[in-house]
Order: C-alpha cells, then structure tokens, then sequence
C-alpha cells in the first residue's frame, strides 16, 4: 500500500521504476553474455572414467595417464577425441586444475583488491567475451567444455564451468591488451647452419609469464594423440588446453612472445589456441602462416615458429588489425616484446613500445650473448636463458625486467626440431635442470617412455649460491610491502628491517622503489621521496618505469 505523503509517493514510485528497469536490463546483460554449450554428440561424462592409482603421483585412465616426475614435473599423456580426451583430462588433473583455479583467482583478488570494482571488471570481461565462443574452433570448444566437467563447484559464483574456462583461455590476452601489468615479458632465439654446434635448428626461449609463485608450482607438460591432426607435446600449466610453448611430431614449434597492444573492442581466438591449431595441423612455415592468417586474435603477438622441414625459424607478427612474416634473412633470430617486420616497424605504438619498455634491452643483451656463444648448442642455449646481467655485462641487480632472466619465468624450453627433442626447465624458474625429452620416442612407446635422462642439462649453479638465497628473502619481504600497500595487510619495517631489505639486492633499483612505496602508503612522503630519489640513481629498467616513479615523486610533493 502506497503512503499517503505524496512526495514520499513519488520517490517510491521512481525508485521502484528504476528497480524494474535494472533488473530487466540485468537480466538482458546475463542473457547476453551468456555462452552457448558446444554441441556435444557423445554421451559420455565424467563418470563414465575411472581414475586408477597405480602409485605415488601416478594415474591412469584407461591408456592415458599423468604422474609426476623426481623434478616435480607432472607429466600427462593424452589421446582421443576432442570431447572424450577433455574429460580424462579432467578426471586425471582434476585436484591440479582446482588449485590452478584457486591461485588464478587469489592473484586476482590481490591485484584488484576492491571488490566493488572487481565485479565492474568481471562484468566487463563478460561482455567483452560475450561473443568468443564464435572464435574458437568447434574441435577447441568440446575439449574445453570436457576440461570444465571437473572444475570445482566453488567459484561457480563467478560463472558456469565452461564459461570460466573460456574466459580462463583469454586472460592473457586480455591481461597484457588492457592493463599492459608487465607479467609478460618473453624473450627467445632460434640459430641454425653454421651458428648452431650440430648445423641444424636450436631454439631457445624464457616464458616470464608471472602470475604468484604458487601458480607456477604445478607445472604441466602434455603429451597429446588427438584423433586428427598431428601428435605434439606442450608445457604449461594445467586446465590450459592452448599453447604457449610446444613442439609436434613434425618438427614444428611454437612459442608465444607478448607485444604492445591497442586497446581491443571485443575478444576473437585466443592466441594460444592458435598456437594450438598451428602445432596440432601445421607440418612446415608455409602451413603455419595458412592457420595464422585465417584466425582473428584480439591482441597484439609474436609467434616463433620453428621448422624441422625448413631448417629455420620465422617469427609471425599478428595483432588485430594486420599481420607480417619476419624472416631475418640470417641464420639467426631474436624476438623480444617489439615487432621487427616491414608491416608493424613504423607503427607508431611500436615505435614507443621500443622506446619505452624494456623489450629492447633485452634483444640487444641477446644478441650480444648470441654473438659470444657461436656455434651455440644446448647447454650454451640454456646458460643464456638464465644471463641475469644487463647489456654490455652491467649488473643492475636481481629480478631486473631488462635483464633475460629475471627471475620470474614460469618456464624457459629448449627445441631441436631435426631430433623431436625438448627441454623444459624445471624450478626454481629457469635456473633448474632442463630436463629432455625425445618426442619419437615418447609416441612410438604410447607414451610409456618420457624423459631423456642423459641429455638433460644441469641446474644453474647459482641455486646453490649465497646470492640466490638473498634474493629469495629479498622478494618474500618485497611481497609483503606490496601486499601491504595494496591489500593493506599489516606491515613494519624498522630501520634496520629497510637497511637489512636493501643489502638483499644492493645493486638494483626495486627495493628503493618497494620502499618508497611502502612509506608513501603510510602518507610518509618525505622518507618516500628519499627511497624514489635513490632508485633514479640506480639502472631503471625502461623509460617507462622511470616516468612512473617520477610521478609518485610528484604525488608525494603535492600531498605534503
């Protein structure tokens, strides 16, 4: 019943219409981005599986298994088709995709701590994605859509299973398009002929792809039969059905390497599901620059394929609205996180990207390296991955984005197509042993044998020094000042704690610049402006990295 107060009347009356037309129009926006269910022939669910036991770590389902080597890798073998080998996928890795799942959303949260405007970002990533399932190939869909069978009921207040896994599939697009948060920053290399030890094609790469320790603790290689197309190996992490490195029975490899990109408008195929597609129907360069072309991808991206028919390796440039070949023309190639094509080398944004990050010092340190090392092999290659000095040999401390390794890879890999050989690097970060693997043999055997041990390549001695137990304090105290700063988790450094951080990693620029952080956040501008001062003295990573702590100077100034 109304009240009698006509003002009050009113009021009522306009926030019950405007009640009404938000609840329709939210109604209409769930509609709309709701993802249509691939259409599933098979009648097959996860219960249809049993997952046996035969050991510590080790599982079967029928031929397929997965099981974790003495390094922690684990280790999966696949086959079938698309539907089917995503369910056993499920059913084998369903406790590691959960706590993939958990860390994925923990990072999330910490990086976006708000939450009123981590529901604006979820909303915006469901429209923005609303229309992806018309990018991504049928073959892709089913599979994923058997991967989510086994996706923990916990987060389904985020969304439907499937929808997640999607959405899951294009995060690093959509990470490195729009918020540009420096958690990819590749580098890699390919020599062949007379610069490679045994004159065919090596190929090397760190994949610096930095989602929080605990997401990189569970890594995944993949062994796959599907039931078309050609057999491949990926590395990653699991409930990732892209690629972002692998090699196929063919010889063919590909690896992903971020650029800069515009500001997309809608989301198209993920990238790594096109690495996926080229390394599961592709044989030859020809054949992978075909799949490439046909995709539309919604960010900007560098593709290095190598070719064990071709003896080389070219680099696919792709951003939303053109695309390029890069060949060198050499017997040598290096890709960072800029364009080196006729196509993208004058692009405005490209040119800034250059100027700007820190893509550029890292190609110019590996080409210097490369240059050194010539003819490289496969211990050579890996030692280069794991160069933690600047160009020109400057140390300019640890976990410095312009060095190669900075000591945040996921992974680093190494390729020799001619052989179908592969090594992945195990942890910490790419300093671990490279641990091989002879393709042939793997799927010649079912999969029953995995690794090469007598080709691995030893762990970096720097594992075992004073120096690398350093840094390893030295980031566990700079997490704490971040989360600190962003979280707001209770945190007290004495002067002796700050003098103690510092001589951690004395040479390098970030812990002034956590310190200066964590003093501005306790509205501590002058001692903030001390410790901002003091990492301009020291060897910023980019131009951009210093415009940033120019302006915090300033912020700080303008508060006092």
């Amino acid at each position: 019943m109304w009240p009698k107060n006509k003002a009050i009347r009113v009021v009522l009356k306009v926030v019950s219409v405007v009640l009404l037309v938000s609840g329709i129009l939210f109604g209409l926006f769930i509609w709309r981005i709701k993802v249509p269910s691939p259409d599933i022939k098979s009648t097959k669910t996860v219960e249809s599986y049993s997952r046996v036991q035969v050991g510590p770590d080790h599982y079967t389902v029928g031929n397929c298994w997965l099981k974790k080597n003495k390094y922690g890798i684990w280790e999966m073998y696949l086959e079938g088709a698309p539907y089917e080998r995503g369910l056993i996928y499920g059913v084998l890795a369903k406790e590691l995709i959960e706590k993939q799942e958990i860390y994925f959303v923990d990072q999330i949260n910490e990086l976006i701590p708000n939450r009123f405007f981590l529901q604006i970002i979820k909303g915006f990533v469901g429209w923005f994605n609303k229309d992806i399932y018309k990018y991504v190939p049928e073959e892709n869909q089913e599979e994923i859509y058997g991967v989510s069978q086994s996706f923990s009921d916990q987060f389904d207040y985020i969304g439907p299973k499937y929808y997640r896994i999607l959405n899951y599939h294009a995060a690093h697009d959509i990470g490195h398009a729009l918020t540009d948060l420096n958690m990819v920053g590749c580098t890699s290399f390919s020599v062949n002929n007379g610069l490679s030890a045994d004159s065919t094609l090596l190929i090397a790469r760190n994949f610096d792809f930095y989602m929080g320790d605990a997401f990189a603790k569970d890594k995944l290689i993949v062994f796959m039969k599907p039931d078309k197309g050609y057999k491949f190996a990926s590395y990653a992490w699991a409930g990732l059905t892209g690629v972002v490195s692998g090699m196929n029975e063919k010889g063919i490899t590909v690896t992903l390497n971020a650029s800069k990109s515009d500001i997309p408008y809608g989301a198209k195929d993920p990238i790594s599901l096109l690495a996926r597609e080229i390394l599961q129907y592709a044989k030859n360069i020809e054949e992978a620059v075909a799949i490439a072309r046909k995709r539309e991808t919604f960010v900007s991206e560098s593709l290095l394929i190598g070719s064990s028919e071709d003896n080389k390796s070219i680099i696919i440039e792709k951003s939303p609205q053109k695309m390029d070949v890069y060949d060198s023309g050499k017997d040598y190639l290096v890709c960072a996180n800029h364009y080196q094509g006729e196509s993208f080398i004058r692009d405005s944004v490209n040119i800034m990207n250059i100027k700007n990050s820190d893509s550029r010092s890292r190609f110019e340190r590996m080409n210097q390296l490369m240059e050194r090392s010539f003819p490289i092999d496969v211990t050579e290659a890996a030692g280069i991955l794991r160069d933690k000095n600047g160009v020109n040999d400057e140390f300019v401390g640890y976990g410095n984005p312009m060095t190669l390794n900075q000591l945040i890879a996921h992974h680093g890999i190494l390729f020799k197509p001619a052989q179908k050989r592969m090594w992945i690097s195990t942890p910490p970060y790419q300093l671990g042993t490279f641990v091989a693997y002879d393709l042939q043999q793997v799927f010649a055997s079912g999969g029953k044998v995995t690794s090469a041990e007598a080709l691995n390549v030893p762990q970096d001695p720097f594992v075992v020094s004073p120096d690398f137990d350093k840094y390893e304090a030295f980031k566990m105290t700079k997490q704490k000042i971040n989360k600190f700063v962003m979280l707001g988790i209770p945190l007290a450094l004495s002067p002796a704690d700050e003098k103690n951080f510092i001589d951690k990693n004395p040479k390098s620029y970030l812990p002034y610049l956590a310190l200066g952080d964590y003093h501005q956040a306790k509205k501590e501008n002058e001692k903030a402006i001390i410790y901002y001062n003091k990492a301009l003295q020291h060897t910023v990573s980019s131009l951009n990295e210093r415009h940033a702590i120019v302006e915090k100077i300033k912020a700080c100034k303008k508060d006092n």
